[in-house]
């Protein structure tokens, strides 16, 4: 490929939670592959409230390479509060989210750019080909995750889908835009459109720490990106009260009936108290769904910043959004 011209800045948003030991590396690799490109760029570090020493590095990393922009917030805000953190700090006319733990390999980047550059495609995203060195419960949810909130709702999520990508401007323009505070980035990516390349790479394991992601945190990632783009939790509550309210009609009807025709009330303690916990739990269920829906309208309604900025070495940044 050939190189491309220094006017073309590219941005590479670096989200880090204790990753002491993996972003030294992702910085030799990212930074031997974007000097052989030959493009112009800047390489935005995002400490999202570590509690290791991965601030002292960023900091040694941006006093050695002027490339190196680091952003630390006051304390953690989560992963989704980083990548708009670097969206929104982001000057390139290309920006790519990339994770620190080279899972995201940044050999894939001279690839990705020269898509842009030569085909009618606004981003290209990464999707992992193949599941391997995931337990086979994890791979299941996942699929059944991808497969669920695809059919509910208007978000196009591929199957293995990472938040590597890489964007043309005008695509993350369309993102920043989208301030909401509880934010689902996989959603978001399908949410504004635009013609996407998928581009399938074999898993790779990280080359350093361990996963801050257990299997209760991203089932509440799942649950949380359901909410947040589709109504279909709040109809299967609607259906559910219509479904048990004919039910109960039904059942009355035949009591009457059967105190009419035969003397007998259908008598019965455990059969009674059965029914009552049955239709308590459905009623538990429906209210847990209205439930979490009003508690994201509660948090919306608050305004509150998505993160604050502590320390950064980039002048007249928002230390507040």
């Amino acid at each position: 490929m050939e190189k491309i011209s220094n006017r073309i800045g590219l941005s590479i948003i670096v989200p880090c939670y204790n990753e002491e030991e993996a972003l030294p590396i992702f910085y030799e690799e990212a930074t031997s592959v974007l000097r052989s490109i030959g493009i112009n760029y800047e390489l935005i570090l995002v400490n999202d409230g570590s509690k290791d020493k991965t601030l002292e590095i960023m900091k040694e990393l941006s006093d050695r390479d002027n490339h190196v922009i680091y952003l630390s917030f006051s304390r953690n805000f989560g992963k989704e509060s980083a990548m708009y953190a670097g969206l929104c700090n982001a000057k390139g006319d290309y920006v790519a989210i990339m994770d620190a733990d080279m899972q995201d390999p940044p050999s894939l980047l001279p690839q990705m750019i020269d898509i842009l550059e030569t085909q009618d495609y606004d981003s290209v995203a990464t999707r992992r080909a193949t599941r391997k060195g995931e337990s086979k419960i994890r791979s299941f949810f996942a699929r059944s995750f991808y497969k669920i909130i695809n059919r509910i709702s208007d978000a196009d999520i591929v199957d293995g889908a990472r938040d590597f990508r890489l964007m043309k401007r005008k695509m993350v323009d369309s993102i920043v835009s989208m301030s909401e505070y509880n934010r689902f980035s996989k959603g978001i990516f399908g949410w504004v459109g635009f013609k996407t390349y998928w581009l399938p790479f074999e898993n790779v394991e990280r080359v350093a720490g361990v996963t801050k992601w257990s299997f209760w945190g991203l089932f509440k990632y799942a649950v949380n990106g359901i909410i947040n783009f589709s109504q279909t939790p709040l109809v299967i509550a609607s259906f559910f009260g219509m479904f048990m309210t004919a039910v109960a009609f039904m059942m009355l009807a035949f009591i009457v009936v059967r105190k009419l025709i035969f003397g007998d009330p259908v008598a019965g303690w455990a059969s009674t108290m059965c029914v009552i916990i049955f239709i308590g739990g459905i009623q538990l269920f429906c209210l847990g769904i209205m439930g979490q829906y009003i508690g994201k309208m509660y948090m919306e309604t608050k305004n509150r910043p998505h993160y604050i900025i502590s320390e950064t070495n980039r002048k007249e940044t928002e230390k507040i959004r």
